[in-house]
This record gives structure tokens, sequence and C-alpha cells, in this order.
């Protein structure tokens, strides 16, 4: 089989709806997707999130599948070309992406810190909201060690990720 993978553009927030008529269609279809914090109504929850908004892999086979037909697909925007032909995606970059799968099949992203040790954040939420402290590091994937003055002396805080903004 000679199919490759190609990029989709879709619609906006439709990227489940294109990847639906896609299959319909008998195309392969991979939206990598990832767990995202949302804070919403003072709550805070884990939903699924396209990894790349808007866009979609789908493989064709150029020889024997309409391709063009993708472009008139419910929920897309257009096929990604060079010109008038498709451009080609890379194997490599999709099996990296689902190599960095868990189990739920949601693509793992690397957690870097927003601060550096020693920056001054403020703290936005919580007991001690509006106080300001310095950035120590990351806890685990989801706190934050703060250190605040506290009666004369620094006090390590644990907190939550998103309960901290720069100062």
């Amino acid at each position: 089989m000679t199919s490759r993978w190609y990029v989709v553009q879709t619609q906006p927030h439709a990227e489940s709806k294109a990847m639906g008529h896609l299959i319909r269609q008998g195309f392969a279809a991979y939206l990598p997707c990832y767990l995202k914090r949302r804070r919403h109504a003072r709550k805070i929850e884990t939903v699924t999130a396209p990894l790349f908004p808007r866009y979609l892999f789908v493989t064709v086979d150029m020889e024997t599948q309409r391709w063009r037909s993708i472009h008139s697909t419910f929920g897309v925007s257009r096929l990604v070309c060079n010109g008038d032909d498709p451009a080609p995606v890379p194997p490599a970059v999709v099996a990296a992406l689902k190599a960095r799968e868990d189990a739920g099949g949601f693509v793992q992203l690397e957690r870097r810190p927003r601060f550096a040790p020693g920056e001054c954040v403020r703290i936005v939420d919580g007991v001690f909201a509006d106080t300001l402290g310095l950035f120590e590091g990351m806890a685990d994937r989801e706190r934050v060690a703060i250190l605040l003055d506290l009666l004369g002396r620094k006090v390590r805080v644990l907190l939550d990720e998103g309960a901290i903004a720069a100062a």
C-alpha cells in the first residue's frame, strides 16, 4: 500500500466532527489529544483538547482513493497542499506522537516550569491570594513550591500550578 500521512485543516472546534466524517469515507484519521486543566466557574476540571487545534492527520493512498473529496467533507476547511498537490507528512512525525501516548490514548506533554527559581510570583487563588512570594520549583506534576515571607521568616508552601501568576 502506498498510503501516506497528510494534514487536514478543520473548521474551528470541529476536529472530532471532521475526523468522524473522514473515517466514514474510508480514510484513516488521527487526532492527537492531551488532557488539559481548565478553570471555569471556580472549578478546575480536566478536559480533552486537541494537541494541534484545527488540525488532524489523515492517511491517503493517492493512487486508489479520491483525495479531493476531503475538501468537501463536513468539518474540513482544506487539505494542506504544496501548490496543487497535498503536502505529505514524514511518517516519523506521526509515529513520534503515537509513541508519546499513554494507555488512555492521550499524548503526554513535557512539563516545564513557567517561572525560573527565585522569580517573584503572585498567588491568585486560595487563602494566600494577592500575596507575593519567590518561585522555588515544581514540587510534583501539578504543584509548585513557593517561598513566602511569613512572620519574619521564609516558609515553603505547595500550591496548585494554576494558583500563581507573574508578579
